[in-house]
């Protein structure tokens, strides 16, 4: 079994080592063959049992095995990474994830009402660099359909926000020597939420992109006076390439101010807004423009810069989905209750993150020896799939991520830049096979 599988599941308390043994071998399989169905992933029909009699475990009454109970080791794994530096940005979103057309119970409507499917909304911690450390938290749900009168009935679905800040705050205080950042995209600029935070002190910190042009107690519009203000200078980066876009240089004026806002205690909380607005964007494109919101003073431009790096970060819980979803096909899932897929997405978040993490550290930390991410025989494989000779001393991790990529469809041209995670997750799998493969020759050879 995998050694990071063990690592991440070892301390799981299930009730029974069977079942922690059955959940560590079942991980591997996944993160083996993530584009793979659950049989596909599995060695033969047995193991492909074992595994839905482990998703078994769930009950629809919720008195079954939780989510919470899987992912409680990885979280604990999670923390003591984040531990190890000195910032961390605390990544929030939703995804919705769409079953439409299987039968599967408990699921609910999703951005229509036809649709059937169910939300995920996890906290995913990363580095200012960019480097996946695990998932610390998450809410997963299933709307009620509306009524006559167009409500919906269930609890309100923005506490998400709030009570993933109170986590990562919980988070915090247990690591001292870190500094958390609650990074988060438009949904989550609710004053409930700075409020709250105001009123715990903010144990961590807090970043969110603008929804609301308020209403200033001077009077006034908050944008307005934001951009009134003396730019204190310009930033320059390079746009990756989406869908449909091409890679590109943004060049950014910057402006902030101080803010005054209720804090639901009779009295002003100060936080600070600041816009990053696009000069010269070329004809035809949109500017890019960000509105963001603190509870930091960001007294200088630097401050501010190091802000809007860090909320840059925020594409990478994007990435986060797409390997959940594109990677590991979770919305292929067919497990008859939500229940069991709410089990399932434990297990998938995980190896999500380490398919997530493998890619970035090939960026990051492209130096290191790759016998510390990869077995012998999984870089060796890399470069005997490939047919080139086999390096006597172990490559660094670049050297072998470019080489799995290259094997699920990567070019390594001068200008391709460095591999993503779709052709790392479809190289992978070939290396995984090789591996498998070694292994059971090696067992035959021992009989």
């Amino acid at each position: 079994m995998a050694t990071w599988a063990m690592e991440e599941f070892a301390e799981a308390e299930l009730g029974d080592v069977r079942l922690r043994n059955r959940l560590i071998k079942l991980a591997a399989r996944f993160a083996d063959k993530p584009t793979a169905s659950i049989p596909g992933a599995c060695n033969d029909w047995a193991e492909t049992q074992g595994v839905y009699r482990f998703f078994d475990q769930a009950s629809e009454d919720k008195r079954g095995l939780g989510w919470q109970t899987v992912m409680a080791p990885h979280i604990a794994q999670t923390e003591a990474r984040m531990g190890q530096h000195p910032v961390v940005l605390c990544l929030q979103d939703t995804t919705e994830l769409d079953f439409n057309e299987q039968g599967i119970g408990g699921l609910g409507p999703l951005s229509y009402e036809a649709q059937r499917g169910m939300y995920l909304h996890p906290t995913y911690a990363v580095t200012p660099e960019r480097e996946p450390l695990g998932v610390t938290d998450a809410w997963m749900w299933a709307r009620q359909a509306q009524d006559a009168d167009g409500n919906r009935p269930g609890i309100r679905e923005s506490l998400r926000w709030t009570e993933g800040y109170e986590r990562i705050a919980e988070t915090a205080q247990k690591m001292p020597q870190t500094r958390l950042v609650y990074v988060a995209d438009r949904e989550a600029d609710i004053l409930d939420l700075m409020q709250r935070a105001h009123a715990l002190g903010n144990p961590a910190d807090w970043l969110i992109r603008s929804q609301h042009n308020r209403c200033l107690p001077e009077g006034g519009k908050l944008w307005t006076a934001v951009l009134a203000t003396s730019a204190l200078g310009e930033i320059e980066f390079m746009m990756p390439s989406r869908p449909g876009q091409a890679a590109r240089t943004v060049r950014q004026q910057v402006f902030a101010r101080p803010v005054s806002l209720p804090d639901d205690q009779g009295g002003r909380m100060q936080v600070t807004c600041f816009i990053a607005r696009e000069i010269d964007a070329p004809a035809g494109v949109k500017p890019v423009e960000w509105r963001l919101l603190t509870n930091r003073k960001a007294e200088t431009f630097e401050a501010i810069v190091e802000l809007i790096d860090w909320y840059r970060c925020r594409w990478e819980i994007e990435t986060f989905f797409n390997v959940l979803k594109n990677g590991c096909r979770v919305e292929a899932l067919q497990l008859g209750h939500v229940a069991k897929i709410e089990l399932a997405l434990a297990v998938y978040m995980v190896v999500a993150w380490r398919l997530a993490r493998l890619v970035r550290l090939g960026r990051t930390h492209p130096e290191l020896e790759a016998t510390s991410l990869f077995t012998d025989e999984e870089w060796k494989g890399a470069y005997i799939l490939a047919k080139k000779p086999v390096p006597k001393t172990p490559p660094t991790i670049r050297e072998v991520i470019r080489q799995i990529a290259m094997l699920g469809g990567f070019l390594g041209r001068k200008g391709d830049g460095e591999p993503g995670v779709k052709t790392l997750w479809l190289g992978y799998q070939r290396i995984r096979d090789f591996v498998q493969g070694v292994e059971h020759m090696r067992a035959l050879h021992a009989i």
